[in-house]
């Protein structure tokens, strides 16, 4: 369904659950106006907080109406092979051992963790294929590390599959399988209270908080996220990695307060979380920053367009934006979000060649996440229907596939 109209999947969606136009704006609080523009194709997109009450009132999850492009083709027909064996590492056979893993120099828990940190380097530039490819035979490794040797060896192996299990988790998220996400993520929090890491349940309650956004359980996910970063409020002072742990979760409890219609709630805590990253100046580096929550003066910034763009205030957005300068360590995932926030921002103002800029820009440093966002192609196809297209639409629209 990666392909469908947001209108086609609405309207699909409505006839499913028996509802007219009229019964789904009474349930959803969405006016009648915007669902018959959405069907007709006259809007190309909506903001997440009306995407978020329209999947309430359906009854449905948020990736349902989303239609998100998955990172392996769903036809409706047998699982690819890829997404068999993630599953099957995630939720081995009962009473199986774990497989000895292929090498014994494998065994080394420096080594692999530096394997978990490049696969998820590759999952923050999009490379979803490769991360599928690995991901099985490092959970395998993590899982025979936690189950043998001394007891501070078991720890630091759970600590591993803690990690792995979380990027499994992202995985099957971005897969549009919330269940087998929330099934990873799970294993990945029993392995995090018997590891080594004090920070690592907190880091994956903050993907589980993210895996209840997309099922469109935002007071789950607002309230899980407040309430590990309470947990690890003495820690954020003490070193950089807690500050991130913290800082991370107040950034997903803000988005979360934001796709309920608290904008000036989240913009608070957003604020807060601005405020914070100042010290990350006066600290010492995380060791590695690739296993820790992505959290920045620049990160923050580009969540806080993210959320202004959202709420219709496409001057603020690009005010914010204005000057960013992004730290090296910004994952191309999260330059993507800002790219495409301007773009829409811009589209909003009416100035489609600003629009088409960032687009082009996007194209440039980030082939591979344009191609898995629904909002470029809607963002696209907006522009296209103007009277007047700017230089350059037709180059992006042939690039995303877009129907013109």
């Amino acid at each position: 369904m990666g392909s469908e109209h947001l209108g086609e999947r609405l309207a699909r969606l409505r006839r499913l659950a028996s509802l007219s136009q009229e019964a789904l704006a009474a349930r959803s609080g969405v006016s009648a106006d915007v669902i018959r523009k959405l069907e007709q194709k006259r809007k190309h997109s909506a903001r997440l907080p009306t995407l978020h009450a329209l999947s309430r009132g359906l009854g449905v999850e948020l990736t349902a109406l989303l239609g998100d492009p998955p990172g392996v083709p769903s036809t409706g027909e047998a699982a690819p092979p890829r997404l068999v064996a993630l599953r099957r590492a995630i939720m081995p056979p009962l009473f199986a051992l774990p497989p000895e893993p292929a090498g014994v120099e494998r065994l080394s828990l420096p080594l692999l963790r530096r394997e978990i940190a490049d696969a998820w380097t590759l999952y923050h530039g999009a490379e979803f294929g490769r991360v599928m490819d690995v991901l099985p035979g490092i959970i395998a490794d993590a899982r025979f590390a936690a189950a043998v040797g001394r007891a501070e060896d078991k720890a630091a192996g759970q600590a591993a599959l803690g990690k792995a299990l979380q990027l499994a988790g992202h995985v099957a998220i971005r897969l549009g399988k919330t269940d087998l996400a929330l099934s990873a993520l799970e294993r990945a929090m029993n392995a995090a209270s018997e590891s080594s890491d004090p920070l690592l349940p907190a880091m994956i309650s903050n993907s589980v908080a993210w895996n209840y956004q997309r099922q469109n359980r935002l007071d789950d996910a607002e309230h899980l996220a407040l309430y590990a970063a309470d947990r690890v409020e003495h820690e954020k002072g003490r070193t950089a990695e807690g500050l991130k742990v913290w800082g991370g979760l107040i950034m997903s409890a803000a988005t979360s307060a934001a796709r309920s219609g608290h904008y000036d709630t989240a913009d608070d805590m957003m604020r807060t979380a601005e405020d914070a990253t100042k010290r990350l100046a006066t600290l010492p580096p995380p060791a590695d920053g690739r296993m820790v929550s992505v959290f920045s003066p620049s990160s923050v910034r580009i969540e806080r367009v993210r959320l202004a763009v959202q709420h219709a205030r496409p001057e603020v957005a690009l005010a914010l934006a204005k000057g960013l300068r992004l730290s090296a360590d910004t994952p191309p995932s999260w330059r993507t979000w800002l790219l495409l926030d301007v773009a829409r921002a811009h589209t909003d103002l009416g100035d489609a060649e600003g629009a088409v800029r960032a687009l082009e820009r996007l194209r440039r440093i980030a082939p591979l996440w344009i191609r898995h966002h629904t909002l470029a192609v809607s963002i696209v196809s907006d522009l296209w229907a103007l009277s007047c297209r700017p230089p350059g639409l037709r180059g992006l629209a042939d690039f995303l596939g877009v129907a013109v």
